[in-house]
């Protein structure tokens, strides 16, 4: 006898040996038993997860001399025949090759003939959505009013191309993609038959490549089984599924952690020599770093790992990493790889991906609760100054109102005027100047996006501040507290970061001013007071529109902030005119 392939040999003959799809196994049984089977059925789902396999094991229970049962019993003629697809009430009809109005009329045209032997005759239509609509027309209403004794299952991968008039006459069953412990058990069951010793980190790998469909992973088991010898080995399956070993994601991993750019691109070039593919390279990375993510945060389920295993070096690895870190390395190696699907130079996308990962800052929480210093030159001074931050917090709220019933009122304000921030009085005039609603409202619509796009240490900065005004090439922003407008203004990395995810946003490349809020109240009311004063000469006349503009849109704000609330929403509902306010 000729040799057969692996998925047609172990095709499930019966709802026992079906894997997954529990939900589907018992709908139809508990229909079969009650005798409640109706006469139409659309299996959908993607390739290899069942949908033909159980439209024949659902014909031999219909049709089974033992009936009414839950399993076709595989011994009596009716059972054998459409096993080996003899019956002839059993009729298969591939639509990819048969998708013509002729073909369907045929069809029809036999329906009203009853079963030769069986109790039903039974038509599975496989890749339903390949029909044309003159053949979905001319099925329609057979479909609608079939003979008693038939039972149409339509099977189809793109059930949304099918007609809505068709999918309505139907029970639709939606097949789900097969996890990867339901196709390692069922290649277990293959290789035990023929007696072949395997790893099992190498059926793994096959079932990680088959991305949820048995009839790949059982196609792909058969060829791995051909190139090898007397045991199926790990390195078989990574060479003939085109697979990456976890030694070198743990070694690619591990030079990321150290910095080490030379080395990651050596890596990675090496794998491009060996026909590896880009966009599944950037796949399995990104599968290996979510494992390193659920080693960390999750220990206890290390069967949901891939691509990393629970092993003490892996556990080491994952602790090299913040999960800020690994966040963005996911996030990303997702946005390249959709770059990359899209363009024919995949493999310049990965490799600028993984700079970016080997240059990217990660925080390392240590079990002091401070920060490692091992990637971030700059945090020891980052943890100095929050330390400092938290006590002028604890003191404010623990003994800041005693301090300001028992200090005099001079040496207060004392305190106010000698500020250690410099404020740069003279550009925010500058900014006021040329300042418009149009500039400030575009970078508070952005203001949003650009902070989710800082890192967590460089926003936190920003959380009491707002922009206030703005013009063409530059916008002041106000700071809450002076500590953190001081931080601010000496983190370049901050404004370098904040600029250029600005630019990103708006198309804007802007100069940043920075400002503590009381220095902004005075600095703004005294640009008030003196454009009231300039106005009243001659020269104000031929200012401009852009001064008039920003000098009213302050006194707006200004007239705003001093409003009732009350009034203001009276005014909006009954207008100016109907309101009238009293004392």
């Amino acid at each position: 006898m000729a040799y057969q392939a692996f998925y047609r040999v172990y095709r499930p003959q019966s709802f026992r040996e079906m894997s997954g799809q529990s939900h589907v196994k018992r709908t139809l049984q508990n229909a079969l038993l009650a005798d409640k089977t109706t006469h139409a059925y659309l299996f959908s789902g993607p390739r290899g997860t069942g949908k033909t396999s159980t439209a024949k094991i659902f014909a031999k229970a219909l049709n089974c001399e033992h009936a009414p049962t839950d399993e076709p019993c595989n011994e009596c003629a009716t059972c054998k025949s459409i096993s080996n697809g003899s019956h002839p009430d059993v009729i298969e009809f591939d639509a990819a090759s048969n998708s013509k109005v002729e073909e369907m009329r045929e069809i029809i045209e036999k329906v009203r003939f009853a079963p030769a032997s069986a109790r039903y005759k039974v038509y599975i239509i496989d890749e339903v959505h390949m029909l044309s609509t003159s053949a979905f027309n001319a099925l329609l209403k057979t479909l609608e009013e079939p003979p008693a004794h038939v039972v149409f299952i339509l099977a189809t991968t793109e059930p949304h191309k099918i007609p809505a008039t068709i999918i309505s006459r139907c029970q639709r069953f939606d097949f789900k993609r097969l996890s990867s412990n339901d196709i390692l058990e069922r290649m277990k069951i293959v290789l035990e038959d023929i007696a072949l010793p395997y790893d099992e980190q190498a059926l793994k790998v096959i079932a990680k490549s088959a991305a949820g469909g048995m009839r790949d992973a059982l196609s792909m088991l058969d060829q791995v089984v051909s190139f090898s010898g007397e045991s199926l080995t790990l390195d078989d399956a990574l060479f003939v599924t085109g697979s990456i070993s976890q030694d070198i994601f743990y070694e690619l991993a591990q030079s990321l952690a150290d910095k080490d750019v030379a080395k990651v691109l050596a890596m990675l070039e090496q794998l491009m020599d060996e026909g590896k593919d880009a966009v599944r390279l950037s796949e399995d990375l990104i599968t290996f770093f979510r494992d390193l993510l659920l080693i960390q945060t999750a220990p206890d389920l290390g069967d949901l790992l891939e691509l990393a295993t629970t092993d003490e070096k892996f556990k080491s690895l994952a602790n090299n990493f913040s999960m800020d870190t690994l966040y963005s390395y996911i996030d990303i190696l997702s946005k390249t790889q959709q770059e990359m699907r899209l363009s024919l130079h995949s493999k310049v996308y990965l490799e600028t991906a993984l700079l970016k990962m080997s240059q990217s800052q990660s925080v390392i929480p240590t079990n002091t609760g401070t920060f490692s210093d091992v990637s971030i030159p700059e945090v020891a001074e980052l943890q100095s100054k929050l330390t400092v931050l938290e006590t002028l917090v604890h003191q404010m709220q623990q003994g800041d109102h005693v301090v300001q019933q028992q200090a005099p009122p001079k040496q207060r304000q004392h305190a106010k005027l000698t500020s250690k921030f410099n404020v740069p009085v003279g550009r925010i005039q500058e900014v006021l100047k040329v300042a418009t609603k149009r500039d400030i409202q575009t970078v508070k619509n952005a203001w949003v996006d650009v902070l989710h796009q800082l890192p967590k240490s460089q926003s936190a900065l920003l959380e009491d501040s707002e922009p206030v005004a703005a013009s063409e090439s530059a916008f002041v922003i106000k700071f809450k507290y002076e500590i953190h407008c001081q931080m601010a203004a000496d983190n370049k990395e901050l404004v370098s970061n904040f600029v250029q995810y600005m630019a990103g946003v708006t198309g804007k490349i802007y100069d940043i001013v920075f400002v503590p809020e009381n220095s902004w109240q005075k600095i703004r009311t005294d640009f008030i007071q003196h454009h009231n004063m300039d106005r009243k000469s001659e020269h104000e006349e031929t200012v401009g529109e852009q001064t008039s503009e920003v000098v009213q849109s302050i006194l707006v704000e200004e007239q705003q902030s001093s409003e009732d609330p009350l009034v203001s929403e009276a005014e909006k509902l009954f207008g100016k005119d109907f309101v009238k306010i009293e004392e």
